[in-house]
C-alpha cells in the first residue's frame, strides 16, 4: 500500500483509527502519512467466495460492482445530510440481500428495487432524486406524485427528515370584517385570502 498523495511506503503509514463498519462485514481504518502528514481512509473487506453477475435489460451479464451502486447513492445524497457510514451500509445490505434472493445472478431491476427501499428509509429527498433517474419520469406530475407518495409514507416519521411538500390545511370560511366572506388557506404559517363567490 502506498500514500495516495506522495506515494510513499507502507512503512510510512500510521493507523489512527479502526472501527467496524457495514454492519460488521469490514474494518474501517483511518491512516496518517508521516512524510506528507495527509490522511486517508482504507478498508478491509472478507473477500467473497462467489462472484455475483447483474443481468442487464439487454440480458448481458456483468460482475457485480459496488463501486457503480456506491457512485449512484453519492449522487442521490449529494448535499444531502447522510453519513458516509449510511452508504457503505446500504452497499453491503444491497449485495446481501441480492445474493439471498438471486444465487449467483440477479436482475438490475431488483438490485434498483432494493436500493431505492434502503433509501426511501434513509432521506426522502435522496429517494426521489435516485427514483427519478431509475424509473425515468417523463414528466414532472409523475414526478410529484411519487414525492407525494413518499411524504405521505413518512407522514409520521422521523422529523429530521426533509420534507418535500408543505400540505396545505382545509380552507376557513371566515369574516373580512367588510361584510366580505373569504377563504383563508393556511400554508406554513402564511394565510392566503381568496374572495368567496357567494352565488
Amino acid at each position: 500500500m502506498h500514500c495516495p498523495f506522495c506515494k510513499a511506503e507502507k512503512e510510512s503509514l500510521k493507523v489512527i483509527d479502526s472501527r467496524s463498519c457495514e454492519a460488521g462485514r469490514a474494518i474501517r481504518r483511518r491512516r496518517q502519512c508521516l512524510g506528507c502528514k495527509k490522511r486517508f481512509t482504507t478498508y478491509e473487506r472478507v473477500e467473497d467466495q462467489f462472484k455475483l453477475a447483474v443481468i442487464k435489460k439487454d440480458g448481458r451479464r456483468e460482475p457485480w460492482d459496488r463501486a457503480k451502486i456506491l457512485q449512484g447513492l453519492e449522487r442521490a445524497c449529494f448535499k444531502r445530510p447522510v453519513a458516509e457510514e449510511d452508504l457503505l451500509r446500504i452497499c453491503g445490505e444491497v449485495e446481501e440481500e441480492s445474493a439471498k434472493l438471486h444465487d449467483r445472478e440477479v436482475p438490475v431491476h431488483v438490485v434498483g428495487q432494493i436500493v431505492q427501499d434502503k433509501l426511501r428509509r434513509l432521506d426522502q429527498v435522496a429517494y426521489v432524486r435516485f427514483a427519478s433517474v431509475y424509473k425515468q419520469f417523463k414528466t414532472l406530475e409523475e414526478l410529484v406524485e411519487e414525492a407525494r407518495a413518499v411524504m405521505d409514507a413518512r407522514r409520521f416519521d422521523d422529523p429530521d427528515q426533509g420534507r418535500l411538500f408543505l400540505e396545505a390545511r382545509a380552507p376557513v370560511v371566515a369574516d373580512s370584517g367588510n361584510g366580505q366572506l373569504v377563504n383563508k388557506v393556511r400554508r406554513s404559517k402564511i394565510d392566503v385570502k381568496e374572495p368567496v363567490d357567494r352565488h
